[in-house]
């Protein structure tokens, strides 16, 4: 087995100290591996072989392999003094809370659309703007295993408003608004390997995005309405050709809130009147209702995201439904779900993600 030292010690002496006394290392991994997460804090602290071994890329890649690995959800937030904060859910837990994250970077706190997305076990901040700030172009980065954040390479373009999504390992920053006016119709990808952006423009992107996703091995994003005929307008975005075409028009026509995919099917959440779910057919390129919320339990605006089968809707102050289309059962098209307490403030949700280690 690989040593996980960070290299201050000898390598003599990394050999000579054992994960776990009297067991070989990779017989010492099997059991330390299938701890579960909420303990990994407690592991870092036993020594400083484990907390080497609990931060690194072999044991995130060992927990993932062998199917260990654990889910937890992740929410960008705006409070009542209009700043940015960030909490996590670990929805394992019997008594499931949010618990905030703590020492955000401070030139991030008061910025606008900011991107938010997830790659292996960091999360990353990206671009945003203020009142008296042109859009920026600097990323922040958080190791959720060692509880630190730092900065990575800045995006090509400094952007705000735009969309985020992770496809063959590589962050896409999608359009938005930015300093760089002469070049609205752009997209930058970030590969974690050389930590280094490029650049590519194509005409079909348009500044204004309103929701993305990842379906099928595509980017779908969703631009604002027209103003003229109310229709929405999508784009896809297609790996093979590296370019933007027009996306379904049937299947666009229902995306008009916060959506998420589920073993390949697209549900999205109807907040126009009430708060309902709905799901697109491929089969039969129709529409179809799922059921509705009730209004008690949540608190639009909404954003959602998926562990398995079950979606989590999340709302102002993070009171969050957690909803199992793999097993919906309904009363009079209201859907049965269970619920988890909200935080004592009013926060607005931006985006949540998931990052399983």
């Amino acid at each position: 087995m690989e040593h996980f030292d960070s290299g201050s010690d000898s390598v003599s002496q990394v050999e000579l100290t054992p994960l776990i006394c009297g067991l070989p290392d990779d017989i010492a991994l099997f059991c330390l591996a299938r701890v579960p997460r909420k303990y990994h804090m407690l592991l870092r602290c036993v020594s400083k072989r484990w907390r080497d071994l609990v931060c690194s890329e072999e044991w995130h890649s060992y927990r993932q392999k062998h199917k260990l690995d654990e889910t937890w959800i992740y929410a960008l937030c705006r409070d009542k003094f209009e700043q940015v904060c960030c909490y996590m859910l670990d929805p394992n837990l019997s008594r499931r809370c949010w618990k905030p994250i703590q020492e955000l970077p401070p030139r991030s706190l008061k910025r606008k659309g900011i991107g938010f997305e997830v790659l292996g076990k960091k999360l990353y901040l990206l671009g945003g703007c203020g009142w008296s700030e042109d859009a920026t172009n600097e990323v922040y980065c958080y190791d959720t295993s060692r509880n630190t954040w730092s900065d990575v390479a800045p995006l090509s373009t400094a952007r705000c408003y735009f969309a985020c999504e992770v496809l063959d390992e590589k962050i896409y920053a999608i359009g938005g608004l930015g300093s760089n006016s002469s070049n609205p119709n752009s997209w930058d990808t970030y590969d974690p390997c050389t930590d280094n952006w490029k650049s590519h423009s194509d005409p079909n992107i348009v500044p204004e995005i309103e929701d993305s996703i990842v379906m099928d091995g595509k980017i779908y994003i969703r631009c604002g309405t027209s103003a003229v005929t109310s229709h929405v307008y999508a784009v896809v975005y297609e790996p093979s050709s590296g370019t933007w075409q027009h996306a379904d028009a049937d299947m666009v026509s229902g995306w008009r809130g916060p959506a998420v995919v589920v073993d390949g099917t697209l549900y999205v959440l109807d907040q126009s009147s009430g708060t309902r779910l709905i799901m697109w057919q491929k089969e039969t390129r129709e529409w179809l209702p799922v059921g509705r919320l009730s209004t008690l339990r949540t608190r639009p605006p909404c954003q959602m995201v998926a562990i398995g089968t079950n979606i989590f809707v999340v709302g102002k102050g993070l009171s969050t439904v957690v909803i199992d289309v793999g097993n919906a059962g309904n009363m009079g098209g209201v859907m049965m779900s269970s619920t988890i307490s909200k935080i004592t403030s009013d926060d607005d949700v931006i985006s949540c993600k998931c990052l399983a280690i």
